[in-house]
């Protein structure tokens, strides 16, 4: 997809957008921008996908956006190991130990309709990375891995970057109007920008990841599992199934790294195994830390360059994912000519919050499953609220009156009522269950009234519906990445709404950039 030309003799490429990092996010963030029709290549210096499972866990947001790029279906199939896996479990040693029962909601404000059109998907990250790439380069985009940036320069126009094709030693440079930067938690991008990172810290104590194989089917045939709490005190740590039978993770909180793993792994898993095999040893900190800022000129963070946060429940990984669904179709309104560029000011303005909320709550939780959370700790969120895009934008490409300030969305309870800046509830349309609120807008935006329909707007398609969360006469205009920017009764004002937000006039300015509490 990108124009070769010559300056000054180097080989130069052109791509409307170049994304740094061929991970998890970055590759989502290549699919987004190739859904909205927009140029981009993939530069990553690694040879290959994650060769590490790391996320296993993605949430039904997640979902949801693989849903709207056409992805869903393909996900599920490459995650059929792990399906039914969804149980915890607990023990002295894997062969002593039992399925916990599945947390169901009960009580107040449990939710009477179902929450998204997508279940949620355990699948490692080392099996969805390869599909995500496959997927991008169907899609157009130029994903190129053993390819390093060793430097970049950024004006009003474009980014330069300087890229390094590891296997020939060969240099070239690509220009790009906008760069994203998805290179992970140390990410050279962010620091040649000096943008800082706020935050905790370091949480809790060193860490070891033993990443082995051994066939633990027969041992774990009807207790199956995503995550094993092992009570050992010669082995305690926590055992998570990558595929449900031949590979598995051992996540020690001792952070030494030099100890017999056969011998330690052999106590925590309570049968000889005679077949494991130690594949890797990582060693990891927990730490919680945001990034002061998400943007800088024509440079935008995502992913663990942006934040990085306890793993639970892989937060870090479904974070990342929605920063590529929202800064995706900002670029392409731009790119387009459809936006004012001040529409890219939302992205830190949205996503930075969202990022602190998410890291704050991942820190905030225990990795003991037998007690999934502290009871006395009021202000935890409902585990809906983080699985469900239940995060409210309170500035951005939003246009709210000062009665949403009145009625903010509650995060310990879920109860979605369409509120400005939060994703649209989910109902389904069709008797087959097929076709759902969430499938509206995106890749475009969308109206959604029970009254009169107002003139044709180009780019803004209208649906009548019927449904709980709206009203008789009121209207909802909805993002191309589901979120509600505008509620009222003028259809008519739904459309100055959309004109407004996409010129940038909303009261957003650039984030400076201070902690966020």
């Amino acid at each position: 997809m990108c124009t070769l030309y010559t300056m000054s003799g180097q080989r130069t490429q052109v791509s409307e957008v170049l994304v740094v990092g061929g991970g998890l996010v970055g590759l989502t963030a290549a699919l987004v921008l190739r859904h909205h029709g927009v140029t981009v290549t993939v530069v990553e210096k690694r040879s290959t996908t994650s060769p590490q499972p790391k996320a296993r866990r993605f949430t039904m947001r997640s979902m949801e956006i693989f849903r709207e790029l056409g992805l869903a279906g393909l996900v599920q199939r490459a995650a059929r190991d792990l399906a039914g896996h969804d149980h915890m479990a607990a023990g002295r040693t894997l062969a002593e130990a039992e399925q916990l029962p599945l947390w169901l909601p009960s009580g107040p404000g449990t939710p009477v309709a179902e929450a998204s059109p997508e279940l949620p998907c355990l699948i490692s990250q080392d099996v969805l990375e390869p599909v995500l790439r496959q997927a991008a380069v169907d899609a157009g985009a130029t994903v190129r891995f053993d390819t390093e940036l060793l430097a970049f320069e950024q004006d009003g126009e474009e980014v330069a970057a300087h890229l390094n094709d590891r296997v020939t030693g060969r240099g070239w440079q690509l220009r790009a109007r906008y760069l994203i930067a998805a290179d992970g938690a140390h990410s050279p991008v962010r620091r040649a920008l000096g943008i800082g990172r706020s935050g905790r810290g370091a949480i809790g104590e060193p860490s070891v990841n033993v990443y082995f194989h051994a066939d633990l089917g027969e041992v774990v045939r009807g207790r199956e599992f995503n995550l094993c709490q092992i009570e050992h005190p010669a082995a305690p740590g926590a055992l998570a199934s990558v595929d449900g039978r031949h590979r598995w993770v051992f996540m020690s909180k001792d952070g030494a790294t030099g100890r017999d793993w056969p011998a330690l792994l052999r106590t925590a898993l309570g049968v000889p195994a005679p077949d494991l095999d130690v594949r890797s040893v990582l060693p990891w900190q927990a730490e919680m830390l945001v990034a002061d800022r998400y943007s800088s000129g024509r440079v935008h963070l995502a992913g663990d360059a942006a934040h990085v946060m306890p793993p639970f429940a892989a937060s870090g990984a479904n974070t990342g994912i929605a920063d590529a669904h929202n800064l995706g179709w900002k670029l392409a309104a731009v790119l387009r000519g459809q936006a004012a560029p001040a529409l890219l000011d939302s992205y830190d303005a949205e996503r930075r919050p969202a990022g602190w909320f998410a890291a704050d709550q991942s820190s905030r939780r225990t990795l003991n499953l037998r007690d999934p959370g502290p009871a006395s700790d009021t202000t935890l969120a409902h585990y809906l609220v983080l699985a469900a895009g239940g995060f409210q934008y309170t500035e951005g490409a939003l246009l709210a009156g000062p009665e949403s300030s009145k009625d903010p969305e509650p995060t310990t309870e879920f109860n979605p009522t369409g509120r400005i800046g939060t994703r649209i509830p989910h109902r389904w349309l069709d008797r087959t269950r097929t076709h759902s609120t969430i499938d509206l807008a995106g890749p475009g935006w969308a109206l959604l009234t029970t009254g009169p329909t107002p003139p044709p707007t180009p780019g803004l398609p209208v649906h009548r519906l019927d449904v709980d969360f709206l009203p008789a006469g009121q209207c909802l205009l909805v993002r191309p990445d589901h979120v509600i920017a505008w509620r009222g009764m003028d259809a008519g004002a739904a459309t100055e709404a959309f004109t407004a937000l996409l010129n940038g006039r909303n009261g957003i300015t650039p984030c400076s950039g201070p902690p966020l509490d």
